[in-house]
């Protein structure tokens, strides 16, 4: 009799123990069923290709001091592990909402958090823009706490297709929202030197954005396209090649990291949504309601810092940290990416 039985198809083999590609990492795309895996790549110090590891989770929860019962806010769900933490302090009877823009995690998040048992009677997520924060709730509720943490989820920054990546090659999109907007493979087309060297300075300090910007707008003079995020790389190293060569690949490094940052700052208005927030946040917040917010560059730190200072003066807050709280030597080594997180606080 033959046998109708399909032959079983072979896992495609794990390509080494680190494999490059993201697209090959499937132990680390599918943590659920890789836990010791993933768990071997935490504590070598790295973050799992598709994941985010949460950063002062135990400062933010210790200051939070949720309760069973509050309803509260996580403004950026990313890839939901705050959430996942604040949702086991509210039962019975608390809310929590959560807001993304990202189209393409934020339905995953929903549905990993879902599996877990947080569906919508406790957590409730929308797509939206957390410079919307007093157009989350429909029935006018107030927070009794309010979590943002400000920082590119790591599933943005691994993978290519989404033009963050600075280790491989990918189109440069770099929109927090890709269905939304123009890539900035399009946006840099449209800017002129002047513009482009500002947006370089003042959104990341970068020192040779005279230089750099000039060397961009060249390259669309002379007919040229820059498409993906390796295009942009090499116009940045051939700009500053003539700096030391002792010292130029590490240079050139922390040049491209910060021209990256300020372009996806300016395409996503990154700046002008924080600061719509930060005036809305306290008329959101209930007497007593306390407020978190993570940051991960200057520009966004002088922000928070700024307007927590402001309200404070005018008697809104009733109290602010006086000094942002920083991860510990234990978490940056086994996180690097929180490195540079600061973590300041508001009570209303």
């Amino acid at each position: 009799m033959e046998n109708t039985n399909p032959k079983p198809q072979r896992r495609v083999r794990y390509k080494g123990t680190h494999p490059k590609a993201f697209q090959e990492k499937y132990k680390e795309l599918q943590p659920e069923q890789y836990a010791a895996d993933i768990e071997k790549v935490i504590q070598k110090g790295r973050t799992p290709a598709g994941m985010h590891l949460s950063i002062c989770v135990n400062e933010i929860m210790e200051f939070l001091q949720i309760q069973p019962g509050q309803i509260g806010l996580d403004a950026t769900l990313g890839y939901g592990g705050h959430s996942k933490e604040i949702l086991t302090k509210l039962a019975p009877g608390g809310l929590l909402y959560a807001t993304d823009v990202d189209p393409i995690e934020l339905p995953k998040t929903t549905e990993r958090l879902a599996a877990l048992g947080y569906g919508p009677d406790v957590l409730i997520t929308k797509k939206m823009n957390f410079s919307d924060i007093d157009q989350v709730t429909e029935e006018d509720e107030i927070f009794n706490f309010v979590l943002a943490d400000l920082g590119l989820s790591s599933m943005q920054i691994d993978n290519p297709e989404r033009g963050f990546s600075l280790k491989a090659a990918g189109p440069l999109d770099l929109r927090l929202n890709p269905k939304s907007g123009k890539p900035a493979s399009a946006i840099l087309h449209q800017l002129s030197q002047d513009e482009l060297q500002e947006i370089l300075w003042l959104n990341a300090d970068e020192p040779y954005a005279e230089i750099i910007a000039e060397a961009i707008v060249g390259k669309f003079k002379k007919g040229g396209k820059i498409e993906t995020t390796t295009q942009l790389q090499d116009i940045i190293a051939e700009a500053l090649d003539f700096l030391p060569k002792k010292e130029r690949k590490e240079l050139i490094k922390k040049s491209c990291q910060r021209c990256f940052q300020a372009i996806r700052i300016y395409i996503n208005d990154e700046f002008g949504v924080l600061d719509k927030f930060l005036e809305k946040l306290p008329y959101t917040l209930a007497p007593g309601a306390r407020v978190a917010i993570l940051t991960f560059h200057s520009g966004e730190d002088r922000r928070v810092k700024k307007a927590f200072q402001n309200f404070h003066r005018a008697g809104v807050y009733s109290q602010i940290a006086k000094e942002p709280i920083r991860p510990t030597g234990a978490e940056i080594f086994n996180n690097p990416r929180a490195r540079s997180a600061k973590l300041r606080w508001a009570i209303k």
